[in-house]
């Protein structure tokens, strides 16, 4: 049945939310879940490209995890923090050149046609490496990969590739894709971007622009008894206070990455049947961080640096901007990835009298009007709590004699202005960290970077120190020589401050009390839900 076949009403009556309690979502499975039902769910945006193979992306995962599936996915529970989807092992070798993956048999394309090893190795050698923005760093040395038989992959590298970024990233980059629909075919512009083919448990029916994405139940699914869903709805809702509005008037049942403003959480979690969860993002650590142009003389002075650091009151930005729901950071490697974190590192105290005494020892004395210099600050606009925090910086800033603009624009305006045109001295960022430093997080500090590139370092920072362990941890297969390298790597963002990090923090989940198996997996929102379903 077509969605566009139901009343508004009888659409937005599909009942139900959510077993999982707040504390420990990840033990609340519900054991023998029922099957059946429609659950809908907020969506914030909607995406240009649902490839997952190229654009990996949070918004692009929300929606086409549960129709493209990876090799893996992460996990609470299983061995190295992964549970095997479409790939059932892995094993890299000593001399770190190759990764031998054995493949799930009995999988088939939701055209019917068989899943196999080439699926696998075409999807590596014609996307993740060459055209994935996450995949290209990850898969560099990326040389060929063997198919011996159906159900396995060796992927060959020219340089040593570290088998534990292989591991950690492979939730993220692997999103396999259908060989016999993309070969042949421009791949960036080939009609499947957007009506997804996959392996997973859901299928892809309909968009309907403004509206909603409709997936309905793989009947073939490779995982017997899911998924235990029909259907799953994302009606589009880019206004974040109309999601709890309507989870109140159960016109949906659940609404994912904060979609419900953190102001509306007290009053919300009062409503009966309605669960706030804020598990399942584990994975998904986003940071606050202020990004800084070093072209500015005054910012390439370390002193200017830590005054700026010692400027920014963390409580007061996690207590009332983040409401209790972030945590103060200590570097680019989050609390929550105890693989790498390393918490001696040098650190910045709210001092504003320190900060004062900084910038006076660095020669920026006050003017009569009390001002030392000026600045441009640009906070990113995609969350609120990132525009909050570029005017509770320009307050801060002012309390220390700099006059910091802002400079406040559209997401498609802030990432030129940053990334390309570097029109900034100040920004205001939230990038993620992805389970691993070499994903998404050296890129930050990293010399060399082209303009253009989102989320990297656009302000002119180098230091070939930091540059030398990038290098060398990329190519260190030895697992603990290159957890120590990352940990060198803290310490020397921490101390020379090429920028600085505030908070780091995950979302929010709110969904009705009926809807079954919720947060138990760390990247949970971007995950394929097979389990997921509704009380009757």
């Amino acid at each position: 049945m077509s969605i566009a076949s139901l009343s508004r009403r009888t659409l937005f009556q599909a009942g139900a939310a959510l077993l999982a309690s707040t504390a420990l979502p990840r033990f609340a499975r519900a054991q023998n879940a029922p099957s059946g039902g429609r659950l809908i769910v907020a969506a914030d945006s909607e995406p240009k490209n649902l490839n997952p193979a190229i654009v990996a992306s949070n918004g692009v995962f929300f929606i086409a995890s549960k129709v493209v599936e990876p090799l893996a996915e992460a996990s609470f529970e299983s061995k190295d923090g992964l549970s095997p989807r479409l790939a059932t092992s892995w094993e890299g070798s000593a001399d770190g050149r190759s990764v031998t993956f054995k493949l799930r048999e009995g999988v088939k394309w939701h055209d019917g046609k068989p899943f196999t090893s080439a699926d696998v190795a075409f999807s590596a050698l014609n996307i993740w490496k060459p055209l994935q923005n996450l995949g290209r760093p990850v898969f560099a040395n990326l040389e060929t990969v063997d198919t011996p038989d159906e159900a396995t992959a060796i992927f060959r590298f020219s340089k040593p590739t570290p088998v534990q970024l292989i591991r950690n990233a492979l939730p993220v980059v692997s999103s396999v894709v259908p060989k016999h629909v993309y070969e042949g075919t421009d791949i960036a512009t080939n009609p499947a971007n957007t009506k997804l083919i996959g392996t997973g448990p859901f299928k892809f029916a309909e968009y309907k622009p403004g509206e909603y994405y409709r997936l309905t139940k793989n009947e073939n699914y490779w995982s017997e008894g899911e998924p235990k869903l029909d259907e799953v709805i994302f009606r589009v809702l880019p206004d974040r206070a109309g999601a709890g509005a309507a989870l109140e008037a159960e016109e949906i049942q659940l609404a994912a990455f904060s979609a419900v403003p953190l102001t509306d959480l007290d009053r919300i979690s009062k409503v009966p049947g309605i669960k706030i969860i804020s598990e399942g993002y584990e994975a998904l650590t986003y940071q606050l961080v202020v990004e800084i142009n070093h072209r500015r003389k005054e910012l390439s002075d370390i002193k200017v640096r830590q005054a700026i650091a010692h400027a920014i009151n963390r409580k007061f930005v996690v207590d009332t901007i983040f409401l209790g729901y972030a945590a103060a950071s200590t570097g680019p490697v989050p609390k929550n990835a105890p693989e790498f974190y390393d918490a001696d590192v040098p650190t910045y105290d709210f001092d504003v009298a320190k900060a004062n005494a900084l910038l006076d020892e660095a020669g920026y004395s006050k003017g009569a009007n009390g001002t030392r210099f000026s600045l441009k600050l640009r906070p990113a606009p995609y969350f609120n709590e990132t525009r909050q925090f570029g005017d509770y910086l320009r307050q801060a800033l002012a309390a220390i004699g700099i006059d910091a603009q802002l400079v406040n624009a559209d997401s498609a305006a802030h990432q030129k202005a940053v990334y390309t045109d570097h029109d900034f001295d100040l920004a205001v960022a939230p990038p993620v960290f992805r389970g691993d430093p070499a994903i998404s997080t050296t890129i930050l500090v990293q010399s060399g970077i082209p303009a253009g590139v989102p989320f990297s370092n656009q302000g002119g920072y180098a230091s070939k120190e930091l540059d030398g362990i990038i290098a060398k941890a990329a190519e260190t297969v030895d697992t603990p020589a290159r957890t120590e390298l990352y940990k060198q790597f803290q310490r020397i963002v921490a101390a020379d401050l090429p920028l600085i990090n505030v908070t780091e923090w995950g979302f929010i989940t709110v969904a009705r009390d009926t809807v079954l198996n919720v947060s138990n997996n760390p990247r949970w929102a971007v995950s394929n839900w097979a389990d997921t379903a509704l009380h009757s």
